[in-house]
C-alpha cells in the first residue's frame, strides 16, 4: 500500500503525529475487518514452571490422564536430581578455585595497585593473616621471586608470592 492511499483512506488528521496516527488509524481497521485476526484466542496463565494455572476449555482430566501424568513428574524429580548434582559440581569447581594464602612478613605485607615494588601502596595485610588470591601473574623481582598474587579481600590489590604461603594448591595464572 503506496503512502498516498494511506493518506486518501485515512482520516484527516492535524498536528505532528498526523502521518503516525493516520497509519495508525488504517492498521486498527485492517484488523477490526479482518475476522481471522480479531478471533486470536488469549493464550491460557501460564505458572512460573510452565505449567497451565487453570484449565481455560476442555473436559476435565480423568484417571488416565493422570496416569499419564506420573511418568512426567518422574521425568521432572529426575531432571531435578541432574540440575542439584550439575549445582553441587559447579560449587565444588569453584571451591577448589578458592585459593587462600598466608602472609609470612614478620612486619606485614604491602599490598600494590599493581605487581611491581614502584608501585602504589593501598593497605596492609598483617603477618599471620589468611587472604583470598584470585591468581598470579610475574612482575618486579622480590627476593628472587617474581611472582605476585592478587588479593580480594575487599580491595583488589597485589601483593609479593615472595611474602605469601600457599594455602592448598597454587592459585591459576591471571
Amino acid at each position: 500500500m503506496s503512502q498516498r492511499s494511506l493518506r486518501s483512506s485515512a482520516p484527516r488528521l492535524r498536528g505532528s503525529l498526523g502521518p503516525y496516527a493516520a497509519a495508525l488509524a488504517v492498521a486498527a481497521a485492517a484488523l477490526t475487518a479482518t475476522p481471522a485476526l480479531a478471533a486470536v484466542p488469549t493464550p491460557p496463565p501460564v505458572s512460573w514452571n510452565g505449567h497451565v494455572d487453570t484449565p481455560t476449555e476442555g473436559p476435565a482430566p480423568t484417571d488416565a490422564d493422570e496416569a499419564a501424568a506420573e511418568p512426567n513428574e518422574a521425568a521432572e524429580t529426575a531432571g531435578a536430581t541432574e540440575v542439584t548434582e550439575a549445582a553441587e559440581s559447579e560449587a565444588e569447581a569453584a571451591a577448589a578455585r578458592e585459593y587462600k594464602g598466608r602472609v609470612i612478613a614478620r612486619s606485614g605485607l604491602l599490598l600494590r595497585d599493581r605487581p611491581t615494588r614502584s608501585s602504589r601502596v593501598i593497605g596492609t595485610a598483617a603477618y599471620g593473616q589468611i587472604v583470598h588470591i584470585f591468581c598470579k601473574t610475574r612482575g618486579d623481582n622480590v627476593n628472587g621471586n617474581d611472582r605476585w598474587y592478587l588479593l580480594t579481600d575487599g580491595n583488589w590489590a597485589w601483593g609479593s608470592a615472595a611474602y605469601i604461603e600457599n594455602i592448598g594448591q597454587p592459585p591459576r595464572w591471571c
